[in-house]
């Protein structure tokens, strides 16, 4: 698959933001990587640039292609509402990112072998697509079998609670309850740079 398998720090380091989670590298260098590294004079972006770079961002946060991205910004458009918000909540509905933020993966990419390893199951049914959109009221558990899988234990005991899901942990399952709002969604992307991107 087409997937970014390089060095994750630089990335981070290149967007100035701990995307893919806590980084040593980002907080001793917190500038961009390359050659001359914090020396290199860089010149004002252009408003492309920006725009571009803030997608790509978002691409990476959530580990989506440029094709699927492409999708959901067209579904996201055609629905009523603000499409930048409506995006970040497709995105946010995403079945390999409902199960990082239900904790059962520490990170969206973990989740997402998850997901493709057979992990996992929607409303009981096992489900090894991570791109699955799940709808309100949809429950994702763990398999039986996989329960004990150390992976999933030490993830699970470090969980956070988002509004938008509930955690049953004695069934090992979390319903998606709906669509977050923009407020409840933590990652710092300006969705409307994204718009103006899509729009040009």
């Amino acid at each position: 698959m087409a997937r970014y398998t390089g060095p994750k720090s630089k990335i981070a380091r290149k967007f100035k933001e701990p995307i893919f989670g806590p980084d040593k590298a980002l907080e001793r260098k917190n500038y961009p990587p390359g050659q001359h590294g914090n020396a290199r004079r860089r010149g004002k972006k252009s408003e492309y640039a920006v725009q571009l770079a803030e997608k790509q961002k978002a691409k990476y946060t959530y580990g989506v292609l440029e094709k699927q991205f492409a999708n959901l910004f067209d579904k996201a458009a055609r629905k009523k509402g603000i499409t930048g918000e409506n995006l970040l909540k497709f995105l946010e509905g995403r079945l390999d990112n409902t199960v990082y933020r239900l904790g059962i993966a520490k990170t969206r990419s973990g989740a997402r072998q998850l997901v493709s390893h057979k992990h996992l199951m929607v409303n009981g049914v096992v489900t090894n697509i991570p791109s699955c959109l799940l709808k309100p009221g949809d429950v994702v558990s763990i398999r039986e079998k996989s329960k004990s899988i150390e992976f999933i234990t030490n993830s699970l005991a470090t969980r956070k609670d988002f509004s938008w899901l509930q955690w049953d942990e004695s069934n090992f399952s979390g319903t998606f309850l709906n669509y977050p709002e923009r407020s409840e969604i933590p990652e710092n992307i300006k969705e409307q740079l994204i718009v103006e991107l899509y729009s040009k």
